[in-house]
């Protein structure tokens, strides 16, 4: 165990697993909440195409879509975020999936929007506020409290699903315990440290969402 600690840099690899981890959850909460607006649109084409965008991800495997930015995108239409292999990989991971996990985000914001009364929205255009003003001053602030809970779910699932960037090349936890099972053979005590890594990262965000969805829930 210890030999392997000394020769491969497991903490360097769980570090890359935090920053995707955090880097796509500011990406797919911004495009999420795009995507959620997009769908609640009185135009019926922004409302297509925020339906279309969700069916679309929620219905398409991450792996998928992790080996089509590389192989796809970036060697067959040359869409390449950087000439270094390893950096383009990685920031592609971070692309898809911020992509993927924004059709969750979109739905559970969507769930948080419908426990918005549709007379505070009528109240909302009564006194003249555009639907932009609507959103921003009296739909968002309301469906973002109602959606903490499904939020938190979704952003625990991006943790875990930062995984799949190992299919890609990302020399994340999977990566490098991959690469460990494979030259080294299998070890209990590396799966332990890096399933503990998991538990440290998911377990906080999972009691952290549930507080805070029961303290700021919104009272009827």
């Amino acid at each position: 165990m210890g030999d392997i600690l000394a020769t491969y840099d497991i903490w360097g690899a769980i570090w890359v697993t935090i920053q995707l981890s955090v880097l796509s959850a500011i990406g797919a909460l911004v495009v999420g909440t795009v995507v959620a607006v997009l769908r609640i649109s009185p135009a019926a084409v922004l409302r297509g195409m925020g339906t279309s965008y969700v069916n679309i991800f929620l219905n398409s495997p991450l792996t998928l879509l992790m080996v089509l930015s590389v192989l796809g995108l970036s060697f067959i239409l040359g869409l390449q975020i950087s000439e270094d292999f390893a950096q383009n990989a990685y920031w592609w991971a971070v692309v898809m999936l911020s992509l993927y996990h924004a059709a969750f985000v979109c739905e559970a914001l969507r769930s948080g929007i419908n426990t918005v009364p549709t007379g505070q929205a009528e109240a909302a255009r009564a006194i003249g506020l555009t639907f932009g003003q609507s959103l921003r001053e009296v739909i968002l602030p309301q469906a973002f409290r109602g959606a903490i809970a499904p939020l938190g779910s979704t952003f625990i699932a991006l943790i875990k699903n930062t995984t799949v960037a190992a299919v890609i090349g990302v020399n994340d936890s999977a990566g490098l315990l991959s690469k460990i099972t494979e030259n080294e053979g299998a070890s209990i005590g590396v799966f332990m440290i890096f399933a503990l890594v998991f538990v440290v990262l998911t377990l906080p965000l999972g009691v952290a969402s549930t507080n805070l969805s029961q303290r700021l829930a919104v009272k009827r």
